[in-house]
């Protein structure tokens, strides 16, 4: 058995994980070796996870946001981004052309809108649950708990808020006038009130080194948490980090690879982002231990509007066709249950 077979058996079995083991993991280069990390992941995936791959469709209702972090193009000070928010109507609408698909669960995201109702919200969760038989997944950022219980007890079943990073001091370069403390109390009241909880980070972020990915590795061992988005991150000009170079996605897929070794059954998505670095690398993903793909039915009229970062993929295909055969994944197919259409029209 090769050093990197051992090292690989120990990060497995060990909780919690060594964050030496992990830097060293992350740090191999050579091609054979990150062969066998994904293989290991993969094997991991199979174990744990099936051979499924989990269709969750995204609605983008709103991308309004009060803050101003340095890598998002939804930052408040973007004055060039025209802002939208879906109507009721439009939301139900775009529920029904995800539903039709036969997806069973819903992700409704927006930026962190000063706006939002609370209760108008809860009223939308209500109705899906009423209409359709699916889970509601909610990612909305920051909030106040009566909200999130509010949410929760309409009939939300999950919730998506990303640390983006665990270290306290590049969190506070990063995110002008917020709180990492207060993003650990959200993730703690969604935790306590009930919610099957997402997390994740942001990889090739400035200041970030391969300590702080392990270290953010870790934290999501000791989370448990039921997702967890592993992007990269890729520059916005209309940001402070706008001229930063892109994630490598070799690291990027490192990362997303050792997450799975560690947490083993978490759902990861092979994210849009990591399908918009140059060439697409969902494929990739799939391979090296993630199992979720995440679909767009925003309404296309506003999809591109929703420019986290630049070049995102699945903005001019109709609702819901960005999915497996468009990104060439025919191995895992057959499990898909979608129903979609996976022409790339």
């Amino acid at each position: 058995m090769s050093k990197l077979s051992e090292l690989l058996k120990k990060v497995y079995s060990h909780n919690p994980v060594r964050v030496e083991d992990l830097g060293y993991l992350l740090s191999l280069s050579k091609e054979e070796d990150l062969r066998e990390i994904f293989a290991f992941a993969d094997s991991v995936r199979r174990q744990f996870a099936g051979e499924g791959i989990l269709v969750r469709g995204i609605i983008e209702f709103s991308n309004f946001c009060r803050n101003s972090c340095f890598y998002c193009g939804l930052n408040k000070s973007n004055k060039t981004l025209s802002r939208y928010r879906l109507s009721r109507e439009e939301i139900m609408y775009s529920l029904s052309k995800l539903s039709g698909c036969g997806i069973k669960t819903v992700v409704l995201q927006s930026g962190e809108d000063d706006s939002l109702d609370p209760y108008w919200l809860k009223d939308i969760i209500a109705q899906i649950k009423s209409l359709f038989d699916i889970a509601v997944t909610l990612s909305v950022g920051e909030r106040e708990r009566y909200e999130y219980k509010l949410w929760r007890d309409a009939g939300a079943d999950r919730y998506l808020l990303k640390i983006e990073t665990t270290n306290s001091r590049l969190y506070k370069s990063l995110h002008p006038g917020m709180s990492f403390g207060n993003r650990l109390r959200c993730l703690q009241d969604l935790k306590e009130l009930g919610y099957q909880v997402g997390s994740g980070n942001i990889i090739g972020l400035r200041g970030q080194s391969l300590k702080d990915i392990a270290e953010d590795i870790i934290f999501f061992q000791a989370g448990e948490f039921d997702m967890l988005g592993i992007g990269p991150f890729i520059p916005h000009a209309k940001t402070e980090l706008g001229n930063e170079p892109s994630a490598q996605a070799a690291l990027t897929l490192k990362a997303l690879a050792l997450t799975r070794i560690v947490t083993k059954d978490t759902h990861l998505p092979a994210t849009t982002a990591l399908g918009s670095l140059g060439q697409d690398f969902r494929p990739q993903g799939l391979s090296a231990g993630a199992n979720v793909l995440m679909p767009n039915f925003t309404p296309q009229q506003y999809r591109r509007l929703y420019e986290i970062y630049p070049g995102k993929r699945c903005i001019d295909e109709p609702m819901g066709s960005c999915s497996i055969s468009a990104i060439g994944v025919a191995r895992r197919k057959k499990s898909t249950k979608s129903g979609c259409s996976t022409s790339s029209r």
